[in-house]
C-alpha cells in the first residue's frame, strides 16, 4: 500500500466533514461521475457505489474510528478493480491538520485507472477541496 501525507490548513473535524461527505467527492476525486450511499451505519456512509466517466465502477464498504481519526475501506463489489485503503487526519500546530492517505489499487485497474488514483494526485484535490471550505 503507498502512502502520501499532506498539511492542510483546516482543523481535522473540518478535513473529516469533507471526506465523508461522499456524494460531494466527484468534486475532487478526479474521473469520479457519481457516488451513492447504498447504507449508512450511525449516520455515516458505510457502503458506497463509485462509477467514473470511463464506465468503470465499484462498491466500497468504509469502517471508522472516530478516537483515531481514521477511515478505512475496502472493495465490496468489483474488488478487482476497487481500491483499498484509509485516511488518518492527525490535528499539529497552528490548527492544521496532517493527512496521511494510504491506497492499493486493484489487480484489474488499468493505466488510466490507476492515474487517476494517483496518490498525490487524490491528496492535492482534497487538501483544494477542504481549504475552499
Amino acid at each position: 500500500m503507498q502512502t502520501v501525507t499532506v498539511d492542510i490548513a483546516r482543523d481535522p473535524a473540518s478535513c473529516w466533514r469533507v471526506f465523508v461527505d461522499v456524494t460531494s467527492a466527484p468534486r475532487w476525486v478526479p474521473g469520479l461521475k457519481r457516488a451513492e450511499i447504498l447504507t449508512r451505519a450511525k449516520g455515516l456512509p458505510e457502503e458506497v457505489h463509485f462509477e467514473f466517466a470511463r464506465d468503470h465502477a465499484y462498491t466500497l464498504v468504509y469502517s471508522y474510528d472516530k478516537a483515531e481519526q481514521v477511515i478505512r475501506w475496502q472493495p465490496k463489489l468489483g474488488k478487482q478493480a476497487g481500491v483499498t485503503g484509509f485516511v488518518r487526519f492527525e490535528a499539529i500546530e497552528n490548527g492544521w491538520t496532517r493527512v496521511t492517505y494510504g491506497l492499493a489499487q486493484g489487480e484489474a485497474r488499468g493505466e488510466v485507472d490507476r492515474e487517476l488514483g494517483d496518490l498525490q494526485r487524490l491528496c492535492d484535490a482534497f487538501k483544494q477541496q477542504v481549504q475552499l471550505g
